[in-house]
């Protein structure tokens, strides 16, 4: 997607930003112009994880972007306080919030300790809400204000809850501040919508999850959700833009780019992954492939 100079000047705060999905969406903001701010945990390499805050933002740099890397633990309401004061007082402002941060445990109840249980409760749902209430004073002054979560639509049927009930609350909770902030916000003509991938994103996280060496024959690239992201938070406000919960190749159906094969991980894999919550179909966490969710779809079929 050919970049616009949209969000020239603009300040985008990104949570979890220093490396997969946080950060393609930096780096294609940046590219058309716009201020970052990366507010993450990682300060020191991760044995297993490639990236931190302040590789991010050389990346950043490197492409003609401003970033500001901020050490944030979105659990913690001082550190996200000082990040947004440190932003204003550098770039004058905040237009548009990313809440990507998130954990994850694909447990079930028995085997999720109430550490493991809060962790992914206070970062996606209590982290997602405290960072766009600490913003909120800002966006309102925003010319062009959204708020994108990356959680996915909500989908009742207990397929989705019962191999990790906890994780499952946790992103719905993301997806719960959609519905409130983006009825509360309209007022204010701030757009809140969230974001969710048709199939699995590869990224270094995911191949450590997963225990698979190559992840990527069943998935698509980050690039996807950058601009997909992209699409969303360059539309002026509008009634009908506020308070959706977009798929990312959907997205950019709409926006007129039809080969969306581009984004595949392995161009010669045509086996991807679905991502969770789309849908009824259930998959056994990372390591079943569309075939499987084909078949599985037929026998629903015939019974049907």
């Amino acid at each position: 997607m050919l970049n616009t100079k949209k969000l020239d000047g603009k300040t985008v705060f990104i949570t979890g930003g220093s490396r997969g999905i946080g950060k393609a969406i930096a780096l294609k903001a940046a590219k058309d112009g716009a201020n970052i701010v990366i507010a993450a945990k990682t300060a020191e390499p991760h044995p297993k994880l490639p990236g931190t805050i302040y590789t991010t933002a050389q990346e950043i740099e490197a492409v003609g972007g401003k970033c500001l890397p901020c050490v944030v633990d979105v659990r913690d309401e001082s550190q996200v306080l000082c990040a947004v004061e440190k932003a204003v007082t550098l770039f004058g402002g905040i237009d548009i919030v990313i809440n990507n941060a998130s954990a994850i445990s694909l447990t079930t109840t028995l085997h999720t300790d109430m550490k493991r249980y809060d962790l992914m409760n206070n970062v996606n749902a209590r982290g997602t809400y405290l960072v766009s209430k600490s913003c909120l004073p800002y966006l309102k002054k925003s010319s062009n204000a959204h708020i994108l979560n990356l959680s996915p639509p909500i989908n009742l049927n207990p397929v989705w809850f019962k191999d990790h009930c906890a994780y499952t609350m946790s992103k719905y909770g993301m997806s719960m501040c959609v519905l409130g902030m983006s009825e509360e916000f309209k007022k204010d003509k701030i757009c809140v919508n969230a974001l969710w991938p048709r199939t699995v994103i590869h990224t270094a996280a995911v191949e450590m999850l997963s225990g698979v060496d190559e992840a990527k024959k069943f998935s698509r690239k980050p690039e996807i959700m950058a601009d997909a992201a992209y699409a969303i938070i360059t539309k002026s406000f509008d009634n009908s833009l506020t308070g959706q919960f977009y798929i990312d190749d959907e997205v950019l159906k709409q926006e007129g780019i039809l080969n969306i094969d581009q984004y595949l991980s392995d161009p010669t894999s045509d086996d991807l992954m679905m991502d969770f919550f789309l849908g009824d179909i259930s998959h056994e966490g990372f390591n079943r492939g569309k075939e499987l969710a084909l078949k599985q779809a037929e026998t629903v079929n015939i019974k049907k």
